[in-house]
C-alpha cells in the first residue's frame, strides 16, 4: 500500500462529508462550512498527488487555493451577513424566490 494512499482517502472522505452536508441542509452558514470542508478536501488530494507523481506544481496550485479560499470565506460571510439583515432569517428556502 502506498504510504500516500491515507492521504487520499482523508482528502476523499472530506469531500464525500462537505458533499453530504451540502445536500442536505438548509442553513447558509451549514452550506458554507461544507464547501470549505468540500474544498479543504480537494486541497489536501492536491498535495497528496504532487507528492505521489513528485511534481511541485500541485503544492504551489493547494497554497493558491488556500488563498482563493480565504478570500471566497471572506466575501461568503460577508454575503450570509448581509442576506440574514434583510430577511431575518438563515434558511435557503428564504432566498429560493427571486424577485425583479
Amino acid at each position: 500500500m502506498n504510504p500516500l494512499s491515507g492521504y487520499i482517502v482523508v482528502g476523499a472522505i472530506l469531500f464525500a462529508l462537505g458533499l453530504v452536508g451540502f445536500m442536505s441542509r438548509r442553513n447558509l452558514i451549514v452550506i458554507f462550512l461544507s464547501t470549505e470542508v468540500m474544498f479543504q478536501g480537494v486541497v489536501i488530494n492536491a498535495v497528496a498527488f504532487s507528492r505521489l507523481h513528485e511534481h511541485l506544481e500541485g503544492q504551489v496550485f493547494a497554497l493558491f487555493l488556500l488563498v482563493i479560499a480565504a478570500v471566497e470565506a471572506g466575501l461568503a460571510l460577508g454575503m450570509v451577513v448581509l442576506l440574514y439583515r434583510r430577511r431575518g432569517t438563515l434558511d435557503a428556502e428564504a432566498w429560493s424566490l427571486m424577485r425583479g
